[in-house]
């Protein structure tokens, strides 16, 4: 394959037209051609493609890449596809600034020993108090609850599945509690069969078995959700002051304490949300924006690819100041932030993978001039540019 077809492909690739046939042998090339692919503004692909397609078709690919080959076989997206940021004077495009950001990368890494991202890792908490280390419980039966038997599987899984109980063996319901620290995220397939991930510094309550009217679990933090369909028994999800109602749906729920307001994002299916003096309900590809005192409910149509990045494995930026970005770092590195002066307020755009180092990542958002970075510990100062 020459390089002018390779990049042809790539472009193609950006724009979501690419088959499967096409992608694979796009990765298979990935090792034979420099990074800097684009050598002038011709070949740069159109921008505004790639702010809206550069995530379709990604989260089916690697849910097929085994952990240890992503960074070699997507090594790419950070650089061409990722760090194309937005401010207040338009694009910054990364191509052809490769060493200016190698430079940066660099001069964040010096000053303290490499911050790693997340991983897997969570703690169960069950119906009699008992704590459970889910990264330390190995795969397997690790608990039961009432019918049901807790099951660890690979790759930051629990699952609920029948138990056979003795003959006077306890049927009760009992509420179990999932938590993600910072730094942790975790999938937990609730006994109605429902798929929940939860994302960093977030935890889940929920009953060992759903009875009754509604099947109703409780969110701290965030979640994606992809409930099992049930319409004598909707699922209902209490996140603080706004809750959320359906019977078979995809959605995501961002209701961080330190965020200024809660975010429910439909992908598919309909809910209702409802808010201290206001209900609404959503179709697939808006959001409802509330208040944390739950008032103020309105929606908007967004780009939904965007809530559930963090689920995909990247972070998204679109339309972010610097602030709420380094929330989710924040989050996700563990690590405390800590500004000095009056940030400015150009917007981000564009996305980064997580399993990237906090000082790649660091190094990426010095060089579009957003602020200056300096990272003490697990503490990391935030000066203006």
């Amino acid at each position: 394959m020459t390089r002018k077809e390779y990049v042809a492909l790539y472009k193609k690739h950006l724009s979501g037209r690419a088959t499967p046939q096409e992608e694979e042998l796009l990765n298979q090339y990935a090792d034979d051609f420099d990074i800097n692919l684009f050598d002038n503004e011709e070949e740069i692909p159109d921008q505004d493609e790639i702010k809206q397609r550069i995530f379709q078709n990604i989260e089916s690919r690697m849910a097929d890449v085994a952990p240890q080959s992503t960074a070699r076989r997507y090594w790419w997206l950070p650089v061409a596809a990722s760090i194309l940021l937005v401010s207040s004077i338009g694009f910054f495009y990364i191509n052809g600034q490769k060493d200016k950001l190698n430079n940066k990368v660099k001069q964040v890494a010096k000053v303290s020993a490499p911050i790693l991202p997340g991983t897997n890792k969570a703690v169960l908490i069950l119906g009699n108090g008992d704590r459970v280390d889910l990264n330390a419980a190995a795969n397997g039966r690790i608990a039961q609850a009432g019918a049901l038997t807790v099951n660890k599987l690979k790759n930051g899984q629990l699952e609920y599945g029948k138990a056979v109980l003795p003959d006077g063996g306890s049927n009760a319901i009992t509420y179990n509690t999932i938590i993600t620290p910072r730094g942790g995220q975790y999938q937990v397939t609730l006994p109605d069969g429902t798929s929940v991930w939860l994302n960093s510094a977030s935890s889940l309550k929920y009953p060992t078995a759903f009875t009754g009217s509604e099947r109703h679990v409780e969110l701290t933090g965030e979640a994606y959700f992809e409930v099992a369909k049930n319409k004598q028994m909707p699922f209902t999800v209490d996140a603080g002051k706004v809750g959320v109602k359906v019977l078979g749906t995809h959605f995501n729920i961002a209701a961080y304490e330190d965020d200024p307001a809660t975010k429910t994002t439909l992908l598919e299916g309909s809910v209702k949300l409802t808010g201290n003096q206001t209900t609404l309900t959503l179709t697939p590809g808006q959001q409802g924006v509330a208040t944390k005192d739950g008032h103020g409910l309105t929606t908007k149509t967004v780009n939904v690819e965007d809530a559930v990045a963090w689920k995909n494995g990247y972070f998204s930026f679109r339309k972010e100041n610097l602030q709420a970005s380094m929330r989710k770092i924040a989050r996700w590195y563990d690590v405390d932030v800590v500004y000095q002066g009056k940030m400015n307020d150009k917007l981000l755009g564009g996305s980064v993978l997580r399993t990237q180092s906090i000082n790649e990542i660091l190094g990426y958002l010095e060089t579009i001039g957003i602020a200056k970075f300096k990272v003490e510990g697990r503490r990391i100062m935030v000066k203006p540019d």
